[in-house]
This record gives structure tokens, C-alpha cells and sequence, in this order.
């Protein structure tokens, strides 16, 4: 498994070194290197069958070679007339000029490509190609991802050696994992990925894999979990009533989703082992009020509690609303951002070490060195990812072992969120407050754009607002979608009477908080965006959103 590619005849250092460049140094990087796709040579296909955009594996007699004919300034290109008792097909090469020996008329070849119609009929254009043999072998071969200079070729005849060296392929999985689930031998699984027997094989060989690596995932996950429940070095806060006399004082009751959740959180609190929990819930459905009841609590039991949000604008909104909620409370609030001014910086950072704010909100500032928190207990992430794992631990890492809550409004189905937060608890806010509409979603076709804009010009009109998001900042040639720059010209042509505004990730950050400002301000009626808005601003005015080309 440790040979190492250069050993393959044919594969030079300097074959080699691009090769490299794929992760690829030994047989065992070749045989984990799986294939992307596959080109199926298990049948051959009579030439009258063809059908024009399909692919196809086909052998014939070349009548006729138009060898070194000029094609412009393109260079050369060679066209050969095949035919089998069926019928004929063209054969064509561009800038083939070395092809010129490879092919002589009387012999048989095999042809593997896509059909396309020229001007004399179906052709098919620089296929791959073989000459055949006294009998048919049937393959399916694989189609790996590969780099310049490094041919399909290469790959398989790496692959090759690799599967015929004789060497055992040890068992990586335990013998009662392999027959209870009823898998293939490693073996058998890596011959059939990369040279599959047959389809029944390929899919055998497939299951495997796949089975391996998530087996492999879920045991890491599940070590992981153990070793954290093992831990007990966490802040154990007191068994109070500090999240309840928060959750009374808000003047209105929290939904059951909320207090459900609320819950999960206060008994991790106050458990010794630091808790690590994910809280999911749409925009709208409370998860901001559930994590300032935790830090209430916390700060309530003489603990700091910091929330990190990833853009300056939704951070002050936090702390707007944190104002709100802990007016007349006792809690202590602070701001932090690249935004504050030195004076107030330095001010602000006094007040965290020495213990004079409770809870600071922020951006990434938060996380700079020269933050340094008295006592900090409870650590906050809005919009979790939007933030790096090691900037999670970066900030709770200013604490001893603190409790680390975070959320996100991005819908991730329950298994997916145990893999990409596999060191998280999962917590749902599935309910919406008394009173809140159900978002409601229509597809439409383009024609239709015109009718859906009326009807944004309607709510506008009866003081609501809108966002209107376009999949690319500037109109592309590659991409047939429509550009926030073209919409936003668009609107501002034909609708001259509403205010538009433009935001995109192309723009400085000044500029795009600007524009999400005047648009929280009502200073503008539609904002044109790309999905730099995602977790831009909260605007409950807003409730329209058309989403271009989805």
C-alpha cells in the first residue's frame, strides 16, 4: 500500500509530481482516490441505434482516413468513416495532428464517446479510443477527478498495478459490523469502486464505502460525546428561579417550543459538565429570547456572558433588543465591534476585566486578545455558521470552561446538524409566537415576474417593505441568472416611485451597512441584495421576499 506511483511503468517523475498534486504518492492514496463517475463499456451498441446527445461504446471497420486536413487556423484534424452490419458513423479529431499514425483502414477499433449531428450526419468527436481485440471484453471504467497534464489513463493504470499487487487489503471494520449489516469484504469493496465486475458488484462495493465512512463518523462523534459527558470542570449555576422571573417579565408568554427549550438549557447550566448546545429555530420563532434568559441567569448568579454575532449591524440589534429586555433589570450591557471608537474601546474592555458589565454583545472584536473577562460563565454565538469552530472555542476559551450556547436560523435537518455540530446537543424552536403569520412560499415561473412585482409595489404602498435577492452581484456570460445590479436598475426603471436599495458582497462594509441601515431606518422601500442579507438585519416591516431565479 506504501509503494509509492513512480513504480508504475510509464509514470515519470514528472508524471509524477502532477499527480501528486491529487493527494497522490502511493498505491493507498490511488485506491482511496475513488472515481467521480464512470464511463459503462459493458455493451457495445450497434451503429443505427444511435441517438443523437447520448453516449455510447461502439466498434467498427474504418472504410476511409481524411488524414492532416487543414481546418483553419485550428491546426489539423483527422475524420475516419467507420461501419459495422448495422450502419456507418463519422469519426472526427480537432488538432489531432498526432493521431495521424494511430489509425490504418481495414482494422477494427472501439470508440467511446458522445453523439453529436454534423453536417453529414450523426459523428462523434475526439472519442476515446482502443483497437480491438479477436474478442469483446466488457468494463466499466472509472472516471476520477485529476488535474492538467494528468490523463484518465494514468489514473486507471495506477489503479491497476495497485489492485494486482500482491498484497492483502486488511479488514478495517469488526467481523459481526461486517456480516450483521451484510457487507462486502474491504477487498472486494475497493476492486469493484475503482474496476466494478458487473452493476451488482459496483453497487455492493458502494454500500460499503459509504457504510465505512459514516460507521467511522458516528464512532469519532460518539467517543467525542463520551469524553465530553466524562468531563465535570464546568460553571455549575444554582438551581434558581432566575430564567422563569426573566421569562415573566417579558410581557408576553413564551411559546411551549421556547420554554421547552429553556429548559434543556437551564438544567445544563446547572450541571457541572459545560454545556455545549445548539439551538435551531426559523427567524421569528424566539431564540433570542430564550438566550438572554440564559444570560440572565447567568449574570443573575455574578457570571460574565458574552454573544458574539458575525455582523456589526445584526450585533447592535441584539444589543438594542438586550436593552429592551433588561431595562429596569439590574444587568449591565456593553458593545463591542471594530465600529467603537478608541476612547469607548478601551473603556468598555476596563469594565469587562475588572466586572462591570454582565453581559457584553459583539462582533468578532470579542475575541481579540485584548478582551479579558473577570468571570465569565456562559458564551453566546448567533447564526453558528457563520463562525469557525476554532473561533467558538477561541472565545470560550476566555473563560474557565464555560457554558457555550449556539444558534442559527439556518434549517439543518436533525441528522445533518448531529454531524456538523457533532460536539453540540440539538435544540429546536419548532413553534412561532401567537400572532405570527406562516411564511407562505409560491413558485412562479419568469413570465410571471412582472405580476409578482406588482404585488410588491402593492405592499409598499401600504407601508410594508421588501427584499428582492438575485443569485450574482453583475450579470455573468456562464451563468443565465439575473444580477442584483441589472434587478436593482431594473426596479429603479420601472418602478421610479419606490425607494430601492443595493447590497451585495461585492460592496465595502461600510457601504453594505449603510444600505441595510437606511433600509431598517424605512429609508428605502425594496432592497436589492445577494445573499449577503442572510444574517444581515431583522426588519419586521419587511414581508415580502422574492427570490430571483432559484
Amino acid at each position: 500500500m506504501l509503494t509509492k506511483i513512480e513504480s508504475v511503468k510509464g509514470i515519470g517523475p514528472k508524471k509524477a509530481e502532477l499527480i501528486h498534486e491529487l493527494g497522490i504518492y502511493t498505491f493507498g492514496d490511488m485506491l482511496s482516490h475513488y472515481p467521480a463517475s464512470y464511463e459503462d463499456r459493458s455493451k457495445l451498441s450497434p451503429l443505427a441505434e444511435l441517438k443523437e446527445g447520448e453516449t455510447y461504446y461502439v466498434t467498427g471497420i474504418v472504410l476511409k482516413i481524411i488524414k492532416n486536413f487543414a481546418y483553419g487556423r485550428q491546426g489539423k484534424m483527422i475524420r475516419l468513416k467507420i461501419e459495422d452490419d448495422t450502419g456507418q458513423l463519422d469519426i472526427t479529431f480537432f488538432n489531432a495532428g498526432y493521431y495521424a499514425g494511430s489509425f490504418a483502414e481495414g482494422q477494427q477499433y472501439n470508440f467511446y464517446g458522445k453523439i453529436t449531428r454534423g453536417r453529414s450526419g450523426l459523428q462523434m468527436i475526439h472519442p476515446e479510443f482502443e483497437k480491438s481485440g479477436p474478442t469483446f471484453e466488457s468494463a466499466i471504467l472509472p472516471v476520477y477527478s485529476t488535474t492538467k497534464g494528468v490523463t484518465q489513463k494514468d489514473l486507471r493504470k495506477i489503479a491497476s498495478a495497485a489492485l494486482a499487487r500482491n498484497f492483502s487489503i486488511n479488514e478495517t471494520l469488526p467481523e459481526h459490523i461486517v456480516r450483521e449489516n451484510k457487507l462486502c469484504s474491504r477487498e472486494f469493496a475497493l476492486k469493484n469502486i475503482h474496476f466494478p465486475k458487473d452493476k451488482k458488484a459496483f453497487a455492493a462495493a458502494k454500500y460499503r464505502i459509504i457504510f465505512e465512512e459514516l460507521f467511522l463518523m458516528q464512532t469519532g462523534l460518539f467517543i467525542k460525546g463520551n469524553a465530553r459527558c466524562r468531563e465535570e470542570s464546568g460553571v455549575a449555576f444554582p438551581h434558581d428561579h432566575y430564567a422563569e422571573e426573566f421569562a415573566s417579565s417579558l410581557g408576553f408568554e413564551m411559546t411551549g417550543a421556547q420554554k421547552r427549550v429553556l429548559h434543556e438549557i437551564v438544567l445544563d447550566m446547572e450541571s457541572a459538565v459545560p454545556m455545549q448546545r445548539l439551538v435551531q429555530g426559523d427567524v421569528g420563532s424566539g431564540k433570542t429570547a430564550v438566550a438572554a434568559a440564559a444570560l440572565y441567569k447567568a449574570a443573575k448568579n455574578g457570571r460574565q456572558g458574552v454573544m458574539m454575532a458575525p455582523t456589526e449591524l445584526l450585533a447592535r440589534q441584539h444589543y438594542e433588543t438586550f436593552q429592551e429586555f433588561f431595562n429596569g433589570m439590574g444587568i449591565r450591557l456593553g458593545f463591542l465591534s471594530s465600529g467603537v471608537k478608541a476612547a469607548q474601546k478601551r473603556e468598555t474592555l476596563a469594565a469587562i476585566a475588572d466586572g462591570s458589565i454582565d453581559v457584553i454583545i459583539g462582533t468578532h472584536a470579542v475575541i481579540q486578545e485584548s478582551v479579558q473577562f473577570n468571570k465569565l460563565g456562559l458564551v453566546i454565538t448567533d447564526e453558528q455558521h457563520r463562525f469557525g469552530v476554532d473561533q467558538r472555542i477561541k472565545l470560550a476559551a476566555k473563560g474557565a470552561d464555560p457554558d457555550i450556547l449556539v444558534m442559527t436560523a439556518t434549517p439543518i435537518p436533525r441528522t445533518l446538524a448531529v454531524i456538523i455540530f457533532g460536539d453540540l446537543d440539538i435544540s429546536v424552536i419548532d413553534e412561532l409566537p401567537p400572532g405570527r403569520m406562516p411564511v407562505k412560499t409560491k413558485a412562479v415561473s419568469s413570465r410571471s415576474r412582472k405580476k409578482v412585482y406588482s404585488f410588491a409595489a402593492d405592499m409598499i404602498k401600504q407601508g410594508r417593505q421588501v427584499y428582492a435577492v438575485a443569485p450574482l452581484i453583475a450579470d455573468s456570460e456562464s451563468v443565465e441568472a439575473l444580477s442584483a445590479e441589472s434587478l436593482y436598475e431594473k426596479l429603479r426603471s420601472e418602478y421610479p416611485q419606490l425607494r430601492a436599495g443595493l447590497v451585495h458582497g461585492g460592496m465595502k462594509q461600510a457601504e453594505k451597512d449603510a444600505a441595510m441601515e437606511r433600509f431598517a431606518a424605512h429609508e428605502t422601500d425594496i432592497l436589492v441584495a445577494t445573499v449577503v442579507i442572510e444574517v444581515g438585519i431583522n426588519v419586521p416591516n419587511a414581508c415580502v421576499m422574492i427570490i430571483e431565479n432559484a
